[in-house]
């Protein structure tokens, strides 16, 4: 029991040592805050700026030797219309003020496809040309439409026109809960990037760490009090705990903009249909089209639901990097600098980016065969299962996947920690795969 208790506080020392070494650090404080102000910003200014920003104007010379479609191109304030007649492209580009030809051939309303030839004296926006063949496939519709001879087609065709949207419901659940899927799409891959980049970078910080106390020779001075298990595991600990503190810090400030932010920003009346949605009243929604956001608003704003994504992202970034950082502190403890670690740290870096491409195909199709294996397998399942967990998918897969994942842990801890008590007296020589693995045998 004393041995134990020796032991659990030699590696509480190293611990203590790692975590407050990060956390008082400038860069961490600064990124902690600053992180989520910018991401937000991020998804917020693109809007701000194109509402203020005036896109460019670009005049069009149209030579249109069909002589249907002109008559019913419509300028705007960023895109104008100039009719040109018996000029050929060369010379219609020298007029002043003409920014770009636009040439339509004579079998426009004729041929099933048609290629249109757009002449700019300048790179062209999207918008432009979208605006272009939009207006251009209208026109030709209208023209075909016209050759039935059918009056007011206009108005009938209006009037068959249809707008559905789709409510989904989970059955599955005691009461009737509103899911939106593009919603669950989203924060499932934003969940899956998050945790994809604090396995590399927080998995990478654990390798570097070892590297430079290795080089330094602090590693020789340090096993003589502490075993090498117990250095590596207070390592990996230390920098888990500043992950952790970091990503909680995100789940409150994220949980406070939900539950206060939020509602102030929204009006009134929508934030009544939020509502209606929320308590399965579908009936009571002022604005059918838009029952998607509606639904989205309403998960975003249920703070409960937010703090439940946040905890179960935690926990498996928790076990996630405790298995990919015992990886990495085994590469780091068998090289002598960075350069050298680069080709061994393909055995983490490629499961995490192979989790993070199965998470994309888990996030669209969240109950499918490859989304579950994957989400079971320890390798892959951090990535893919935070990716899935929007979705709702029934509980005991997510129990059964985090004790899957556990369970890689400690295999690859014990494997891990077989490199690591060799591998930091080791100097001078990159070691082989053979090599590494003769090391596992050692006894």
């Amino acid at each position: 029991m004393h041995y134990k208790s020796t032991s659990m506080s030699k590696i509480g020392i190293v611990i203590e040592r790692e975590y407050m070494e990060r956390v008082k650090k400038k860069s961490f404080i600064i990124t902690t805050i600053i992180m989520p102000v910018l991401m937000l910003a991020l998804m917020v200014l693109p809007a701000i700026i194109m509402n203020f920003v005036d896109s460019s104007a670009t005049t069009v010379s149209v030579i249109d030797n069909s002589n249907k479609i002109l008559p019913g191109l419509k300028s705007s304030k960023s895109l104008t219309f100039l009719p040109a007649t018996d000029v050929t492209v060369d010379s219609a580009l020298t007029r002043d003020g003409v920014d770009a030809v636009l040439v339509i051939p004579e079998n426009i309303l004729t041929a099933n496809r048609t290629s249109l030839k757009f002449y700019s004296n300048g790179p062209s926006s999207i918008s432009t040309e979208s605006d272009i063949t939009g207006q251009i496939n209208d026109i030709i519709e209208s023209e075909r439409l016209k050759t039935y001879n059918i009056n007011n087609l206009d108005q009938i065709l209006e009037s068959v026109k249809s707008d559905v949207s789709l409510t989904t419901v989970r059955a599955d659940k005691d009461s009737e809960e509103s899911n939106s899927s593009a919603f669950s799409y989203g924060v499932g891959i934003a969940m899956t990037f998050v945790l994809y980049m604090f396995l590399l970078i927080y998995g990478q910080m654990v390798m570097t760490s070892i590297i430079e106390e290795k080089g330094n020779r602090v590693l020789e001075v340090v096993v003589s009090s502490v075993k090498p298990a117990q250095l590596m595991m207070g390592k990996i600990i230390g920098v888990a705990l500043v992950a952790v503190t970091q990503i909680l810090i995100w789940g409150v400030l994220l949980a406070a903009m939900s539950a206060y932010l939020l509602p102030a920003l929204i009006p009134a009346d929508a934030m009544a249909d939020v509502a209606a949605v929320q308590s399965g009243h579908f009936d009571q929604v002022s604005d059918t089209s838009s029952i998607e956001i509606i639904q989205a608003v309403g998960m975003l704003g249920n703070v409960g639901h937010i703090i439940s994504l946040i905890a179960l992202m935690t926990v498996f970034l928790i076990f996630g990097f405790l298995l990919y950082s015992s990886i990495f502190a085994a590469v780091g403890s068998s090289v002598d600098n960075i350069q050298d670690a680069s080709q061994l740290t393909s055995f983490a870096v490629f499961p995490i980016i192979f989790g993070l491409i199965f998470a994309m195909v888990a996030a669209a199709d969240p109950m499918g065969s490859v989304a579950f294996w994957m989400s079971m397998f320890p390798l892959t399942s951090p990535m893919v299962m935070v990716a899935r967990i929007p979705f709702g998918i029934p509980t005991w897969e997510i129990i059964l996947s985090l004790v899957l994942l556990a369970a890689g842990f400690l295999a690859m801890v014990w494997l891990a920690g077989k490199i690591y008590r060799v591998g930091i007296f080791m100097y001078g020589k990159k070691p082989t795969i053979k090599e590494l693995m003769r090391w596992v045998s050692y006894k």
